[in-house]
């Protein structure tokens, strides 16, 4: 079974950006994702790719600030995270081993995750 981690979170000001690294133990032809989680809230899908990056999903709150992308060369999927704002503070997990990428990404629809990486913006 494949294994995710991400990398790649931080302390950053209100509109700086930030890239997260999400790295798989082998190449998957999977759909991957992110996903957040503030506390007090449930766990939101952020993004997701198809397995040959040709399909991209995010939710309507990060749409035209976040790009995710893929390198099967490497096994990683990253998410450019631009323009941020406080309320994206998050931990952020990156998921895989799904062959759905919803118009709004599903935590349902995913087998695989990682430990999470600590987003927080400061305003």
């Amino acid at each position: 079974q494949v294994q995710v981690k991400e990398s790649g979170g931080g302390l950053v000001q209100a509109g700086d950006s930030l890239r997260l690294s999400c790295t798989a133990s082998k190449l998957t032809f999977t759909v991957m994702g992110w996903f957040r989680q503030a506390p007090g809230k449930e766990r939101e899908g952020v993004a997701c790719i198809t397995w040959n990056g040709g399909t991209t999903n995010y939710h309507a709150s990060v749409r035209g600030r976040f790009i995710i992308s893929r390198d099967n060369t490497l096994n990683t999927i990253y998410l450019q995270m631009n323009a941020l704002k406080p309320e994206d503070t998050a931990m952020y997990y990156c998921a895989a081993d799904s062959d759905l990428c919803a118009f709004s990404p599903r935590s349902v629809d995913f087998r695989t995750w990682g430990q999470g990486t600590q987003v927080t913006v400061s305003s």
